[in-house]
């Protein structure tokens, strides 16, 4: 008894076996939150002049740089 070939022989089969069918998109891995002036915690590079500056004055600089660029944000409206 003959064994069938691994590989297909067929040209067409051959290109249909080589590509797999495209998937769906994967979902977000996470919506936004839909709750008014939640806080994230994010990450970002910001330059050391800038830093200081917002440090110079103690606690809550995290809070000072949000309120500015809230105020920048507003600006654009």
């Amino acid at each position: 008894m003959a064994t069938p070939p691994r590989r297909p022989t067929d040209p067409m089969a051959a290109a249909e076996a080589a590509f797999k069918p495209a998937k769906k998109p994967l979902a977000p891995l996470r919506e936004p939150s839909s709750a008014p002036n939640v806080r994230e915690l994010v990450s970002i590079r910001i330059d050391r002049a800038v830093l200081d500056h917002f440090q110079e004055d103690g606690p809550g600089w995290q809070d000072r740089i949000n309120d500015a660029l809230r105020r920048v944000v507003a600006a654009k409206d």
